[in-house]
């Protein structure tokens, strides 16, 4: 009998087994997580945090009897290497598991900033079920909390605590708020916001060091010491592929794969926060750490395995991976899409209204519109998007745009209707 091994219990690891099953009822499916809750979502934890919903609203499948029922295997332990010449995978249990296809779909893990006191009783990331318990158990009213890092998750984040009533501080070391995903007027109206809010955000600095007590005192770069309840690192992730190291899988930021989400060894695919996949847009391969992009590697990584199995050609494309960003930071919404910051030999226009907190940027290659971001410019959002990930060829409206930006809605009509880039099945660029 044929043996599909998961690495990771995520979305992606879910969505892959799922999908397996649907196409091959008797194949044999072990799905492998190193947390002992059952699979859920870490994108559920700030709404955790705010109380809008209990542990197991964060649950990926509801039902107790969900992947029994599916006679998928459940394994809670830790990979800690892959043996790809006895198509093997040690884990941290003593167990070895065999395979016939292999996934590894193990995901992201925060980093762990080089501070001296980073591991002081208090000092928590915020990433798994038992990060958000013990940060529940300290973010009560009033306690102050000092979070390091004003990234994409920083500030999802602090959404959760201020809704907790916290004192709230963020420390960013870049010299705006969201430095991947907004320029300096984008990011310096996201840090406005926040302190009309009432937060407290300190960026062009860094935490240089944590006193362990009670309270922590938390030196930061500009001279100031603060005292915390609670200090959240939040400095950001990277994929969580150690175990991988001298496998012979290959691996760049990510597990570097190609259109059928297979990796440089037969039988072995990647997909999720771990997989580095091709970006229709930037034509590169990208590690792309949203869930509906892990969600779309998933499907496609399982039907190839099951293909692989049966000794059929791939039965699944990837059309590849757009960078989407859509924040909602304490109720301003802002976005990124593509190539935000542009491409050399590129055009660019601007269009900000600081008084009712408005942004939009648009970057232009050719007659293409390649990457933008907006801040408070909600009616956009979903054309933004289509223009970018299409490809949409502009002609005589790249001008128009250039001067109106607001005038996107009218474009996508006048340009997309008729063309075949969006659904990418007649672009030359798709691998």
């Amino acid at each position: 009998m044929t043996h599909h091994l998961i690495l990771g219990a995520g979305p992606a690891g879910v969505i892959a087994a799922e999908t397996i099953r649907k196409l091959s009822p008797t194949d044999a499916i072990t799905l492998v997580g190193d947390e002992p809750e059952p699979p859920y979502s870490r994108m559920a934890i700030p709404y955790l945090l705010m109380g809008n919903v209990d542990e197991r609203g964060t649950y990926l499948r509801k039902g107790a009897s969900h992947f029994a029922d599916l006679k998928v295997n459940v394994v809670r332990a830790r990979v800690t290497s892959v043996q790809i010449a006895t198509k093997t995978v040690a884990l941290d249990n003593g167990q070895s598991l065999a395979f016939d296809t292999l996934l590894v779909a193990t995901g992201s893990h925060p980093i762990r900033p080089p501070i001296p006191g980073i591991g002081s009783a208090g000092v928590h990331a915020c990433w798994t079920l038992d990060d958000a318990r013990k940060i529940m158990a300290l973010a009560t009213q009033g306690a102050r909390v000092l979070q390091l890092g004003a990234g994409f998750i920083g500030c999802i984040i602090m959404e959760a605590l201020a809704a907790r009533g916290v004192k709230l501080s963020v420390v960013e070391m870049g010299d705006r708020m969201v430095p991947r995903m907004m320029g300096p007027t984008a990011g310096g109206m996201i840090r406005d916001w926040c302190e009309a809010k009432g937060v407290q955000v300190f960026t062009g600095t860094k935490v240089e060091s944590i006193t362990p007590g009670t309270p922590l005192q938390v030196k930061l770069s500009n001279g100031q010491t603060m005292e915390a309840d609670l200090v959240i690192s939040a400095a950001g992730v990277r994929p969580a592929i150690g175990y991988l190291e001298n496998s012979g899988i290959q691996c760049l930021l990510g597990v570097l794969t190609d259109e059928h989400l297979q990796t440089n060894v037969p039988g072995v695919y990647a997909a999720g926060d771990c997989a580095e996949a091709f970006d229709k847009v930037s034509g590169k391969t990208i590690v792309s750490a949203i869930q509906p992009n892990a969600a779309e590697q998933a499907r496609v990584a399982a039907a190839n395995m099951v293909a692989f199995a049966q000794g059929k050609v791939p039965a699944a494309n990837l059309k590849g991976v757009t960078q989407i960003n859509v924040l909602d930071t304490l109720g301003l919404i802002s976005t990124s899409f593509g190539d935000w910051q542009g491409r050399p030999g590129g055009e660019h226009v601007e269009l900000t209204d600081l008084p009712a907190g408005r942004h939009l940027s648009l970057q232009f290659k050719d007659d293409v519109l390649v990457g933008c971001n907006s801040v408070g410019w909600t009616e956009h959002v979903g054309v933004m998007r289509g223009l970018v990930e299409g490809q949409i060829k502009l002609g005589a409206w790249k001008d128009t745009l250039k001067n109106d930006p607001t005038k996107l809605v009218e474009a996508y009509l006048a340009c997309a209707q008729g063309q075949e880039a969006w659904s990418g099945a007649n672009d030359a660029r798709r691998r």
